[in-house]
């Protein structure tokens, strides 16, 4: 009986096990259908396995590279245009390795862009004087423009270590006179000068005539500066001059333009008087019959000028007066007012 019993005990407790165990199992399955826990399990163990090969694996660094140094440069800036002109790199033309190559190179270029080449020309710019039309209208003409060589190259050293701009150093004169003064300017004679020629010789003549008249009118201010060749221009066929006898190494020869030098010879005789400052003045290599030895002034339009700066103090005009009877004569003239100070400096 006892063993009876003992029996049936644990045939109770076993059914009332099976029955929790269905019970949780069936708890289970409406929790997480067994499908997803054999997936997550799995996925699980691939992720293991994923960090057991990335743990084992050798770790390999790529290497870093530098950027590449960006060079220094210098924006070299046309204030007029607004725009870089020339970039230089410093270190390229030796700047830190042989600084005096460097700043010797800067001032090659600097000359060359102020001077200009046979080829292109240069910042720098002589003025060309205002003059009055035939009705008394003001022609202008253009002002002195000087760059700056040695600024221009101080400026890029400055610069050159880091980087940067720097803008040509330009420097614009105007003329210096006040438009209001020019209907004045043919009041007072200051001086003048006359030569003679040949009325017979219609080619030398008629260059005589439109040399005069180029500079006739012309209107000087204060230290402004007077190119015959620039205010003439060429004297060649294309602008109406002619062939005739002309000095050139010491022989008589025919060439377009000749008689030119008269006008230029008058010119200065006339200014002469009143002690201007000469930039440039050469003689011929022969005498001339028109104005006493030592007292002429050759011109070649590429080539001799003659060239002289107003130190008047005042503004003056010139005035040339071509007769076809044979007489050519040169005025410089200029108002009432400004005579009375000449002479007042006298």
């Amino acid at each position: 009986m006892r063993k009876n019993s003992w029996f049936l005990l644990v045939l109770l407790i076993c059914s009332f096990v099976g029955l929790t165990g269905c019970a949780t199992a069936t708890g289970k399955e409406q929790e997480k259908p067994p499908q997803k826990v054999e997936q997550t399990q799995a996925t699980e163990e691939q992720k293991e396995e994923a960090k057991k090969e990335v743990e084992d694996a050798p770790i390999d660094i790529p290497s870093i590279e530098e950027p590449a140094a960006v060079p220094v440069t210098v924006d070299v800036i046309d204030p007029a245009k607004d725009q870089v002109i020339r970039t230089i790199v410093p270190e390229v033309l030796g700047y830190g390795t042989d600084n005096k190559k460097y700043e010797q190179e800067l001032s090659e270029w600097a000359k060359q862009i102020a001077r200009g080449t046979d080829t292109e020309p240069g910042y720098d710019q002589r003025n060309i004087p205002d003059k009055l039309d035939e009705n008394g209208n003001i022609i202008k003409g253009q002002p002195t423009i000087v760059l700056e060589e040695a600024e221009l190259v101080d400026s890029i050293l400055t610069v050159s270590k880091e980087g940067g701009e720097v803008e040509l150093p330009l420097y614009i004169t105007a003329s210096g006179y006040e438009e209001s003064e020019a209907a004045t300017l043919d009041q007072v004679v200051l001086a003048s000068y006359t030569t003679y020629f040949n009325p017979s010789v219609t080619g030398r003549n008629k260059n005589i005539e439109l040399s005069a008249e180029a500079i006739d009118n012309v209107i000087l201010g204060i230290g402004d500066h007077f190119s015959f060749n620039t205010t003439v221009g060429p004297s060649d066929e294309e602008h109406g001059y002619q062939p005739a006898q002309e000095i050139v190494n010491k022989k008589l020869v025919m060439g377009i333009g000749g008689g030119i030098c008269q006008t230029s010879s008058t010119l200065f005789n006339a200014v002469d008087k009143l002690g201007v400052d000469y930039v440039e003045w050469h003689h011929h290599s022969l005498s001339v019959g028109y104005v006493p030895e030592g007292r002429d002034a050759t011109v070649s339009y590429g080539g001799k000028d003659f060239r002289f700066l107003n130190t008047t103090g005042v503004p003056i005009m010139l005035n040339a007066i071509y007769d076809k009877n044979g007489k050519l004569i040169i005025e410089v003239r200029t108002s009432e007012e400004n005579a009375k100070q000449i002479k007042q400096a006298v």
